[in-house]
């Protein structure tokens, strides 16, 4: 396989975009297409660049095309991998990978079962902090890894994100995720407990909830915490963060994933901005995906990794309802 022949489903991610251009951007990808039942989320893109664009996904499914790359809603992303799978196409799908572990095994098993990779869509790997940070605990320069604090704090997103029938939960779940998988990754070892809270507290009238802290155990007795909220007011500089804290037996390695910005305080703009100026992470990881497929390699980011991940954040909503530790 020389040129490889993409299609994208949905727009409802906001990521979508970005992974458009990504896409673009490569020598040996063509955008075969772009399906999306609001034909308003994609309109400009498919005019800008002149890429068909279908109302139904089952007909791009049907087109000529390699794989395709999903941003639909949390909820409908087991429905339309299974379908991309059982249509020959491999799959990049935004996370959370699924709402339900049984619906990720079946997601996992599609695919297999047809021949195809399954990605999880986990850009944050490719961040430069984390990846020299990768780099120096895989050299053993901290020692074993004792334990893992992390950040995912964001502003709150709006439209299906705080619908639970779509999202299937609130901050708990869409910032578990990122920084679970980090920890996973790092530590090469599988959570065997958790416990977690989470509420509402910044955002009256939500569905879902806006905080959380889940705590974990892995099987290696590494030990961590994760702050997961949409706490960022619309005065904060930026979106969020992306934070680790590794303490091994040896030291201590910080990350800080978007420290690489640029700071500008103005009277026109009424507030702080910060401009990330770092390595696209979303370009890096796509690119990944796309060589994997033209190497016939597997993909860097499994759908077992985003399953791993996903799982945690969903047994934490567990040991939100009961109050005790879940056994994982």
């Amino acid at each position: 396989m020389t040129t490889l022949k993409i299609g994208m489903i949905s727009f409802a991610h906001g990521h979508a975009f970005s992974y458009l251009e990504a896409l673009r951007a490569l020598p040996h990808v063509e955008v075969r297409g772009i399906a999306d039942e609001v034909a308003s989320r994609v309109a400009a893109v498919t005019a800008r660049y002149g890429v068909p664009y279908y109302e139904r996904y089952a007909d791009l499914l049907a087109a000529d095309i390699d794989a395709v790359v999903i941003c639909a809603e949390n909820a409908r992303h087991a429905e339309i991998t299974i379908a991309a799978a059982k249509a020959g196409k491999h799959v990049m799908c935004e996370k959370p990978l699924g709402l339900s572990v049984s619906e990720m095994e079946t997601m996992i098993a599609a695919c297999r079962e047809n021949g195809v990779q399954l990605m999880t869509a986990f850009p944050c790997r490719y961040l430069a902090a984390v990846v020299a940070a990768k780099k120096a605990v895989d050299a053993g320069e901290i020692g074993d890894i004792v334990a893992i604090k992390g950040t995912n704090r964001g502003s709150l997103p709006s439209g299906w994100f705080v619908d639970p029938s779509l999202s299937g939960g609130g901050a708990l779940l869409d910032h578990t995720v990122h920084v679970m998988d980090l920890m996973n990754w790092f530590t090469g070892s599988k959570v065997k407990e958790v416990f977690a809270h989470a509420d509402t507290l910044f955002h009256e009238g939500l569905e879902v909830d806006d905080a959380g802290m889940i705590h974990v155990k892995f099987a290696s007795g590494v030990v961590g915490v994760l702050d997961t909220s949409w706490s960022r007011n619309p005065a904060f500089p930026t979106w969020g963060d992306v934070t680790m804290t590794i303490v091994g037996t040896k030291g201590t390695i910080t990350v800080d994933s978007f420290a690489q910005k640029n700071e500008l305080y103005s009277i026109d703009s009424g507030k702080g901005v910060w401009s990330f100026w770092g390595d696209n992470m979303d370009a890096h990881m796509v690119q990944a995906f796309v060589q994997a497929l033209l190497d016939g390699t597997e993909v860097p980011i499994t759908g077992e990794d985003g399953l791993r991940s996903t799982a945690v954040a969903l047994a934490g909503y567990r040991s939100v309802a009961s109050g005790q530790p879940v056994v994982l």
